[in-house]
């Protein structure tokens, strides 16, 4: 997502120039003044999708995401369960498994040292972590990225203390930093001779004391009472709120430049989501580093973020500032998400649940349309076509994959209720204006909009 967000469409039916951002590829320095926000972008994700081929049939799980995460902020991912958010954090870091694969994209990462050694896969500063040895993207892991994931009972070992969990993570990154980037990952100096021995020699351990020291230090930042006794305890002897502080103590293990967050406080009540969020905040200030945000929560969002991408069905869907989506949102998915949460304010007005359910992924169910159209309240025939993205009114950040971001809605152009088998189309118009029982737009109508076009801008 970057600043510029180009000069939008001329007239109906004009998508957003798929190069007005950054090109083709990551863009460089050259191209961007120092002012520009472009010049702060840490990761560029241009026409990401990934998809899982199952036996019921090919599941288009991430469909040519673009995104940018810039030095030092949060971007928040929101949606509802199914979306996509959680299958891209796992992309961007390499960790989607089988039958999962990303089939297509970029995923361009500033690293100068290692675009120095990976003149081919990079532009500038940046380098395309999918045109790089997958050793590589693993050794990344820790050091450049780190995910906090949804559960954290799920992701300890029950058998083996918290402290010396941390310890690892920390051992395993000391180690990596002292070995070269093209052995690091395979063997991190520690072979199955080492291993053996730390398993049957008492006394011997593969986290020193150095790592051990600074497993508790990280206890202690992220608010952990004791943190010299904690580290000696169990997983299970944790509460939900201080587990989740020492998964993210781990997370911080090696001193990442991007944080992924899924869902971070999902299984914790009101008054700890409160605390870990506030710590979130506190430490991306005092280091410094992006944070990407995963949530179905709309208020950890206003709480949390500086930008925010709205998914459904695997694609971006609106995107922009806080301010943006919140106060000016177009997409009538983020209108949807938006009143379905009580207002503090006025609580009287009953909420607005979005009817109907989130779409099939399978690639032969989805068609080529608007996802949303079978439960949009104003839903036309141009909706038929799968939209382009549009600028959108507000910072020149603000796009929305919907023709409503490029003209108003117009009644006549309504789908008719019952259009898609339920209740969907104009809730106001229970046939046709015209008065003719259509069962399908006229040929003109279904290509009206513009084509659908790949790698729009981001």
């Amino acid at each position: 997502m970057s600043g510029d967000g180009g000069s939008g469409p001329a007239g109906r039916g004009g998508g957003r120039d798929p190069d007005a951002d950054a090109g083709s590829g990551a863009g460089t320095e050259t191209e961007t003044g120092v002012g520009d926000p472009r010049s702060r972008d840490l990761l560029r994700v241009r026409d990401l999708s990934t998809r899982f081929f199952t036996q019921e049939g090919q599941v288009n799980a991430v469909e040519s995401v673009d995104l940018t995460v810039r030095d030092g902020e949060v971007l928040g991912i929101v949606g509802e369960s199914g979306s996509g958010k959680s299958v891209t954090a796992l992309s961007l870091i390499d960790l989607v498994e089988s039958p999962g694969r990303v089939t297509d994209g970029e995923v361009w990462y500033r690293d100068p040292d290692l675009a120095g050694e990976f003149p081919a896969a990079s532009d500038g500063d940046y380098v395309d972590l999918r045109r790089v040895p997958e050793r590589v993207r693993r050794a990344l892991r820790g050091p450049s990225f780190s995910t906090v994931f949804q559960d954290p009972m799920s992701s300890f070992n029950p058998s083996i203390t918290v402290g010396e969990q941390i310890a690892e993570a920390v051992e395993v990154q000391r180690r990596a930093r002292s070995n070269p980037r093209s052995t690091r990952s395979r063997t991190q100096g520690y072979g199955l001779g080492q291993f053996l021995l730390d398993s049957v020699v008492p006394g011997r351990d593969y986290a020193d004391e150095a790592s051990h020291e600074r497993a508790v230090e990280l206890l202690e930042q992220v608010g952990i009472p004791d943190p010299g006794e904690r580290a000696e305890e169990y997983p299970h002897e944790f509460s939900g709120g201080m587990l989740q502080r020492a998964m993210i103590a781990q997370a911080l293990a090696g001193e990442p430049d991007l944080l992924i967050a899924d869902e971070p406080t999902t299984a914790l009540d009101v008054t700890i989501q409160a605390q870990i969020l506030e710590l979130l905040r506190d430490l991306q200030e005092e280091r410094g580093m992006s944070v990407v945000l995963i949530t179905h929560d709309l208020g950890v969002i206003a709480r949390m973020c500086d930008r925010v991408a709205v998914m459904y069905a695997g694609e971006i869907v609106e995107r922009g500032t806080l301010a943006d989506v919140f106060d000016r949102p177009t997409h009538p998915y983020t209108e949807g998400l938006l009143g379905s949460i009580p207002d503090l304010a006025d609580p009287a007005p009953r909420l607005r649940p979005i009817e109907g359910n989130v779409p099939s992924l399978l690639g032969e169910e989805m068609g080529d349309r608007c996802y949303f159209a079978d439960r949009c309240p104003k839903a036309m025939y141009e909706c038929l076509s799968h939209p382009p993205e549009y600028d959108a009114a507000g910072s020149g950040e603000h796009a929305a994959r919907c023709v409503l971001a490029d003209h108003e809605y117009d009644p006549a152009e309504a789908l008719p209720g019952g259009y898609f088998g339920g209740e969907s189309g104009d809730p106001t118009a229970d046939a046709d204006p015209g008065g003719d029982d259509r069962a399908g737009p006229p040929a003109d109508r279904r290509t009206k909009n513009a084509p659908r076009e790949g790698g729009d801008g981001d």
